[in-house]
């Protein structure tokens, strides 16, 4: 290159352009890759080339990377006196390809010029120079730094792996590069309307027999998939007619739990699903129970599938040893990505195998992508599976409910179905389904302009919740998997060491706008119980629930009380962070039948036998404590100042 710049200039001609790329090697890089190192472009070239160095963002040192500059699909080089444009897969190619690059000493980097189009013919003239915006440059330095950690990994099939994860979290930056910081397309708050949604009653026909939660209660209503009158007025003949109908469809079916999560915001170590939520049971128990209870009385197999993260996958192996019967127990990975530093977009490891506090699980949105590219998905895809229903493990209301289940065999054209929930005042991280320009779309708080923040907790405006649980045919997410560009949702976070980074993430219930003939059912609050901190367990270890048939079902006397969809709104403060913190509390958990509302803050410990009603709220200022003695009867009260109760 500084040869032919030097021919050319020396003729009064101006420089030719070698590469439609802009190479910057140093010498570290260029023999770690067994490259020659390339000295500087001569002076001559200067006045005409523009020159562009990048500098890393100070975090990790003077870094020496390789940038190159080309077309997004397939990089194009123009192959010196040829005169012809070839193009490249990838900078692999293009260097295996082109060994014998100009050796002019050891020094730091070279300066190209980039040749620019004239007209619709594509000729190139090295006169114009083009003007690189620093997106792009920023770019491209992204993606070597992704292949300098493909390059790393020895073994090929984990390096093709690997690749593909790194690949899949190319394009997730590429499109959040495009859409701008937040990720998606702003939406013009005027076009959003309320969205048609079904009732959960129209839905509501004859099935065999209630399993999961319980059999329906005339003071709750809550059938959660079932009714006792439809057996009632059904003779035997009829019960064991609709109960083979229910057998042959729940063979169609797969239920998919997502199990990414780590019990980390609860302050426990290993897979959220793993923690105890009653009598000993973890989520994870009790999931397994219903799908074990479930084919046990339809003589079916309906099939647990667990999506792990790279967080969760080997200790859930471990775990899932111990159930030998009644399920069979699949799972797949979710993809691994890297956390990306704020400042300059960088990806934040820099090797394969730095520690977990660099990656990240990108959101429950990946269950599409990973589940069809499982060995899992084409196993059940072999056995006759139609169906799946995916739903977070930690929602102890998502059982199967073959209502929805019939609703969707029923309805061909309805290729992906929503449960939503009447919202509650309590339901603010999460997201609502909205219709946009005639389309069901699902709008998450994280996407809301922070001028939009208070209509978005308007429980009038936004009226029902996004309950991630979700039902899609499997045929329509095989044929739509490479179309789901859900939207992005940018998740700022801080490492152990105090590093800025963002988590570039995706939604599962935003799928909802890529499927032909979506429909949202409004199921009753029993199917939502979500379990994300220590005030949401309070509630389901409380007398509020009790448990049958390894689900919970909220007490008849509560919805005598104050309805079915009545949950009293529990903020538990800093000093019951954690699971350990929150039982060393509680002598036992209290009576809260007739509880509207319950704030405690400060160091606040509960005797047992205690009983709340109405409006209550415990604080405890900073040096003092409260101490709530056993027995105590808190009804509409404000409790503050310092009560200490010691054993004499």
């Amino acid at each position: 290159l500084a040869q032919r710049g030097q021919a050319t200039a020396s003729a009064g001609m101006d420089p030719i352009p070698c590469f439609s790329s802009l190479l910057v090697f140093t010498k570290s890089v260029s023999h770690g890759l067994g490259l020659p190192a390339i000295s500087p472009c001569p002076p001559q070239l200067s006045p005409l080339t523009r020159p562009l160095h990048f500098s890393n963002d100070g975090s990790k040192g003077t870094e020496k990377r390789l940038h190159r500059f080309g077309f997004r699909k397939r990089r194009r080089f123009f192959m010196g006196a040829s005169k012809k444009w070839r193009a490249f897969a990838s900078t692999d190619e293009f260097l295996s390809q082109t060994p014998s690059l100009p050796h002019c000493g050891q020094t730091s980097t070279v300066s190209v010029a980039a040749p620019s189009t004239n007209g619709r013919n594509g000729s190139y003239s090295g006169k114009k120079m083009v003007s690189v915006r620093a997106s792009n440059e920023q770019l491209l330095a992204f993606e070597y730094e992704l292949d300098k950690l493909v390059l790393q990994v020895d073994n090929d099939d984990e390096r093709e792996q690997f690749k593909r994860e790194m690949d899949s979290f190319k394009n997730l930056y590429v499109r959040w590069r495009e859409s701008g910081k937040d990720g998606t397309e702003p939406l013009d708050w005027r076009k959003i309307g309320t969205p048609g949604v079904i009732p959960y009653d129209a839905i509501s026909g004859q099935c065999s027999k209630p399993f999961g939660i319980t059999e329906y209660d005339e003071s709750s209503g809550s059938t959660n998939g079932f009714t006792k009158d439809s057996e009632l007025v059904m003779d035997p003949e009829t019960v064991e007619r609709v109960r083979q109908e229910d057998r042959k469809l729940l063979d169609k079916l797969v239920v998919v739990k997502l199990n990414g999560g780590l019990g980390t915001t609860m302050g426990c170590v290993g897979p959220k699903s793993a923690i105890e939520v009653r009598t000993d049971l973890t989520f994870l128990d009790l999931t397994v129970r219903q799908i074990q209870g479930l084919n046990r009385y339809f003589g079916t197999n309906v099939p647990l599938v667990l999506m792990n993260s790279f967080n969760t996958d080997d200790e859930t192996a471990k775990m899932i040893q111990r159930y030998k019967r009644g399920v069979q127990i699949r799972t797949f990975r979710q993809k691994r990505f890297p956390r990306i530093m704020k400042d300059s977009h960088m990806p934040l490891p820099e090797t394969p195998w730095d520690p977990s506090t660099c990656w990240y699980p990108p959101g429950h949105g990946d269950v599409f992508d990973s589940f069809c590219k499982s060995d899992t998905f084409q196993a059940l895809r072999d056995a006759g599976k139609e169906y799946v229903f995916i739903s977070n493990i930690d929602n102890l209301g998502a059982t199967v409910d073959l209502n929805i289940a019939r609703y969707l065999a029923s309805n061909p054209e309805c290729e992906f179905l929503m449960e939503v929930t009447d919202r509650l005042r309590s339901d603010v991280k999460g997201g609502t389904l909205i219709d946009y320009e005639g389309r069901l779309r699902l709008l998450e708080l994280a996407q809301v302009p922070h001028s939009k923040r208070d209509d978005f907790s308007s429980i009038k405006k936004f009226t029902i919740f996004n309950t991630n649980n979700l039902w899609v045919r499997l045929d329509a997410l095989q044929q739509r998997v490479e179309e789901l560009n859900l939207d992005i949702i940018v998740n700022p976070k801080t490492t152990a060491d105090g590093a800025n980074v963002l988590q570039l993430e995706t939604a599962a219930g935003a799928a909802v706008l890529h499927f032909k003939n979506p429909v949202a059912v409004n199921v009753p609050r029993c199917r939502f119980l979500p379990v994300k901190n220590t005030s949401d367990l309070f509630v389901v270890q409380s007398n509020l629930y009790s448990l049958e048939h390894n689900c919970l079902r909220l007490s008849p006397k509560r919805v005598q009380l104050a309805g079915p969809a009545s949950i009293p709104v529990v903020k538990l403060g800093e000093h019951f962070h954690t699971v350990r913190d929150y039982m060393e509390r509680f002598q036992t958990i209290p009576d809260i039948l007739e509880l509207d509302h319950l704030t405690v803050s400060g160091d606040v410990t509960f005797g047992a036998n205690v009983n709340l009603k109405g409006t209550v709220i415990v604080v405890a200022n900073h040096g003092d404590r409260i101490d709530i003695p056993s027995g105590s009867v808190l009804e509409n009260k404000v409790v503050t100042g310092n009560l200490r109760i010691l054993d004499h």
